[in-house]
């Protein structure tokens, strides 16, 4: 029997399960999900804490919104240290999604902006419902991204776009944010969550050792200079494919017993 996770949860972070598919649902609807410490240490505590037998992680929203950003009644006044260390509690955190054992999937509604955008950018793959909305409110209020959007955004978008979101304050809506690579689907309103489980779902059926090396090999090659990263694809894959997974995987196609590729 699936172990029951609702023990990892908070009231502002419920954990449910789907087979080997967890899904922890920010709860904070009527602060449009803002996150507080105890939310972002939740969500480390939560990715760091799954079971073994949770294969993915799904990331989801009660209410319309995703995530308004840091809940700004936390943005006390604090001194340069004090400033860095909380901007590294965060890194620390959504480095754990990121960089955890299991793929990440991240369901997307409503407001996805400061804060909440930099949790979205730390999933491996984004599912935004046609309600969903991006930006990057910080240059109007004065203050500076802390989440990691600095690394992970342009990456993704470049810095002149992300640059234009500070600047100007520019909001993308979920059809801009898919051509920007703000997000892999977008669905239609009410959707996103059932199409992030079923990705999720797809995912967790693949090999452990293959997605870690998705999670944690591919990013660092594709950063590597090219014979380095080359050494590197070389070493994962003899480590892959010694696998006993990857060897009954491999013998079920040789034999016709395992899936086709289709359209």
């Amino acid at each position: 029997m699936a172990e029951d996770l609702s023990g990892l949860g908070t009231e502002s972070l419920v954990v449910t399960r789907r087979d080997a598919v967890a899904i922890v649902t920010l709860n904070r609807p009527h602060k449009r999900n803002a996150l507080d410490d105890g939310m972002v240490l939740g969500l480390e505590r939560i990715a760091r804490g799954l079971p073994d037998d949770v294969r993915a992680l799904v990331i989801a929203a009660e209410g319309p919104h995703f995530c308004s950003g840091l809940d700004l009644a936390e943005l006390t006044e604090r001194d340069a240290p004090a400033g860095m260390l909380h901007s590294r509690m965060w890194h620390r955190a959504f480095h754990e999604i990121e960089f955890g054992r299991v793929p990440v999937v991240a369901a997307l509604k409503g407001a996805v902006i400061g804060g909440g955008l930099e949790l979205a950018l730390s999933a491996h793959l984004r599912v935004a419902e046609s309600s969903a909305f991006y930006a990057l409110p910080e240059g109007q209020r004065g203050i500076f991204v802390g989440g990691g959007a600095s690394v992970r955004l342009p990456r993704l978008i470049g810095v002149s776009r992300m640059r234009d979101m500070m600047l100007t304050g520019r909001v993308h809506d979920a059809e801009s944010g898919e051509r920007l690579g703000l997000s892999h689907y977008v669905t239609p309103a009410g959707e996103g969550l059932e199409r992030a489980i079923q990705l999720a779902v797809r995912a967790a059926e693949n090999a452990p050792l293959t997605n870690y090396a998705l999670i944690h090999a591919l990013p660092r090659i594709a950063e590597a200079d090219p014979a380095t990263g080359y050494l590197t694809e070389a070493l994962m894959t003899a480590v892959a494919q010694s696998d006993a997974e990857a060897k009954r995987r491999l013998a079920e196609f040789l034999e016709g017993r395992a899936k086709k590729v289709k359209e």
